[in-house]
C-alpha cells in the first residue's frame, strides 16, 4: 500500500477516491515526565520525554490510518 499525503502519486493513476482516512492517538503523560518537562521549560531546551511520546502517538495514528485504509 502506498501511503501519502498528496492528492496523486507520480507514475500511478488514481482509479477512485474513497474518502479521508484519519487516525488519532492520545497518550497519557507521566508525572515524572511532567516534572522533567517543567525543568526543561525553565532552563530551555527540548524535552526528550515528550518528544518520544509525540513520536509514539504519531506511529500509532499512522498504523490506525493504514489499517482503516486497508
Amino acid at each position: 500500500m502506498i501511503i501519502t499525503t498528496t492528492p496523486g502519486v507520480e507514475g500511478h493513476s488514481i482509479e477512485e477516491y474513497l474518502g479521508i482516512v484519519t487516525g488519532e492517538a492520545i497518550l497519557g503523560a507521566h508525572i515524572g515526565r511532567d516534572i522533567l518537562a517543567t525543568f526543561t521549560d525553565i532552563i530551555g531546551g527540548r524535552s526528550r520525554e515528550y518528544e518520544e511520546e509525540v513520536q509514539k502517538a504519531r506511529e500509532i495514528a499512522l498504523e490506525e490510518m493504514t489499517s482503516e485504509a486497508a
